[in-house]
């Protein structure tokens, strides 16, 4: 391996900017500012919201209905 021409590794501190969760992990970076994490995304903590997939279906069907007939 060559000398010199690899980044600096940081142990990096990632926090979270909606909810405010910290956690580390290894980085070029020293640290890291996201958006949304595993901590308070929706699909992560089980609280999806499935009603706006349905209402979108329906009025696919609805529209789907009226041009057939």
């Amino acid at each position: 391996m060559k000398n010199g021409i690899h980044p600096k590794y940081y142990q990096a501190t990632v926090t979270c900017s909606t909810c405010g969760n910290t956690f580390t992990v290894g980085s070029t970076k020293p640290s890291i500012l996201v958006d949304t994490c595993s901590n308070c995304h929706s699909f992560y903590t089980g609280k999806l919201n499935l009603n706006a997939k349905a209402g979108r279906i329906e009025a696919f069907n609805k529209k789907l209905n009226k041009t057939s007939k």
